[in-house]
């Protein structure tokens, strides 16, 4: 069987969710629904992905500042909103949910990676007042400890982002050594390899060797429990428990993105190849390597259907689906060109 046609970074539907406040979190097809507004959860998540574009035009350029304003809008003493409706009228309380770690998350990866200085000064400073607090959640967490450690790859020595790092740690659990179930929770639920991949960063940039043999360990779990038949099987919106397993849906893009950055990191960690292998999984399963062998990604709009069920793909494109593309494509973009390279090279 060839294998699937590539998914470039394509920006026009991101750009087509946006406006000069923020990023509307669903769509109807390809089109914005205005009436759900907005939140800091997928802006965040934008603010990842433009801080890991290396080469923003200008229409990118001035994104990332309607979403790092938006987020400072949404703080509030470090803690932060993160639902605003298309009124412009906050819907929710400052609190420490899964927002407040994406939001450090954004802002971490747009104070490392930004290339204009003014930019990366004000989410530095937006970051240390959110760094501060400590979430009661584990995943809140364990968002706000992937922003930390995109500050650390900067500054090694930041003492705020260190200690939140180091934080998140606890706040996960302790990985039981058992086989079966190497999982600090009764129950998958999402998001899951973004657990194993803030253990492999607060083992490699804090030396504590225990956490990343930890997380390279839940890693190498959760990649096998979700490779079925030579493709990804991802954990469904439903979860799995001990016993369940591929296939299942209804499944959700966020999954697979989060497996392909944990693979990317423990790749440039270790240089282990399976690590690279899992980040082009997921890359494929966006083109149609997956339970329903359809792709999740449109050409047509640059959009990403919101879900993948027995009988296909979601219509709706809505900005956490589209994001999780576009965090994918930018992880596996190099790791093609590199062996395309590598094969060009062979055959020269």
């Amino acid at each position: 069987m060839p294998p699937p046609p590539r998914a470039g970074l394509d920006y026009r539907h991101l750009l087509r969710l946006s406006d000069d406040v923020g990023l509307f979190e669903h769509a109807s097809g390809p089109l914005p629904r205005r009436a759900h507004g907005y939140c800091l959860d997928d802006v965040a998540r934008g603010l990842v992905v433009l801080g890991h574009e290396p080469a923003p035009g200008p229409e990118l350029l001035r994104f990332q500042e309607i979403l790092l304003a938006f987020t400072a809008h949404a703080e509030s003493g470090g803690s932060f909103r993160n639902r605003l409706g298309y009124d412009r009228r906050w819907q929710d309380t400052p609190g420490l949910g899964d927002w407040w770690g994406r939001a450090l998350w954004g802002l971490g990866a747009t104070a490392a990676h930004a290339g204009r200085r003014w930019v990366r000064v004000e989410a530095r400073a937006l970051f240390e007042r959110g760094a501060g607090k400590r979430s009661p959640w584990p995943r809140a967490m364990v968002f706000a400890a992937l922003g930390a450690a995109e500050v650390l790859a900067g500054d090694p020595m930041d003492a705020p982002a260190r200690a939140l790092l180091a934080a998140a740690v606890p706040a996960i659990g302790p990985i039981p050594v058992e086989f079966g179930w190497p999982w600090p929770e009764p129950r998958l639920r999402y998001a899951n390899a973004a657990v194993a991949e803030a253990l492999i960063a607060a083992g490699s940039l804090l030396s504590d060797v225990d956490a990343l043999t930890d997380g390279l360990r839940v890693l190498n779990w959760l990649l096998n429990l979700q490779t079925h038949r030579g493709q990804l099987s991802v954990v469904p919106s439903g979860g799995w428990t001990r016993g369940e397993g591929p296939p299942g849906f209804d499944q959700q893009p966020i999954e697979v993105a989060a497996l392909a950055s944990a693979c990317a990191r423990a790749y440039a960690v270790t240089g282990e190849a399976r690590w690279e292998s899992g980040v082009l999984l997921a890359h494929n399963w966006f083109l149609g390597a997956n339970d329903a062998g359809v792709p999740l990604a449109d050409p047509d709009t640059g959009g990403c259907g919101d879900g993948l069920g027995v009988d296909g793909v979601s219509a709706n494109q809505g900005a956490e689906s589209t994001l999780a593309l576009l965090s994918t494509c930018q992880q596996a973009s190099y790791r093609i060109a590199r062996i395309d390279a590598v094969r060009d090279a062979g055959a020269a």
